[in-house]
């Protein structure tokens, strides 16, 4: 496995990737699609980046974004692993790359906001080194843990 950088090859993936996680455990919101939809558009244009994880064949099997955020900061988003790949630490790496990345341009922050029924995800952030914060606002339904990083 390898993780790289979104390359226009990938918007297939990107948005299916996460139709697949987000749809079996919520809705698809406005602002998903918007996302899922523009990826170049709506992350990579206004300063933010996308990391792809591929197989060794060039395989799609996970991803995250990071979105640029009024603060300098940026924002993790849309973060997923494949079923098949999920256990396989892919979650942590995809995670380090955006750490590392945030650590390389400066950023002072990553920032996310995800669901408590998410036991999983709130575990490895924790174990990044993510700590909870107080409720911020948001046009997500399906939020209610918001956690920060810094960096």
């Amino acid at each position: 496995m390898r993780i790289v950088d979104f390359e226009p090859r990938h918007a297939a993936a990107w948005k299916a990737l996460n139709e697949a996680w987000i749809g079996k455990h919520f809705a698809i919101e406005p602002a998903d699609a918007e996302v899922l939809g523009d990826p170049v558009g709506k992350v990579i244009a206004p300063g933010g980046h996308i990391f792809i994880a591929e197989t060794d064949a060039g395989e799609p099997i996970g991803c995250v974004g990071l979105k640029a955020m009024a603060d300098g900061g940026f924002e993790v988003i849309k973060m997923t692993v494949s079923e098949a790949a999920r256990g396989s630490g892919l979650g942590r790496d995809l995670m380090q790359a955006c750490i590392d990345w945030g650590r390389a341009v400066g950023a002072p922050r990553l920032y996310l906001e995800t669901n408590s029924s998410l036991a999983p995800a709130l575990s490895l952030y924790r174990a990044m080194g993510f700590a909870d914060l107080p409720r911020q606002d948001t046009p997500s339904a399906r939020c209610d843990v918001w956690m920060a990083l810094p960096l």
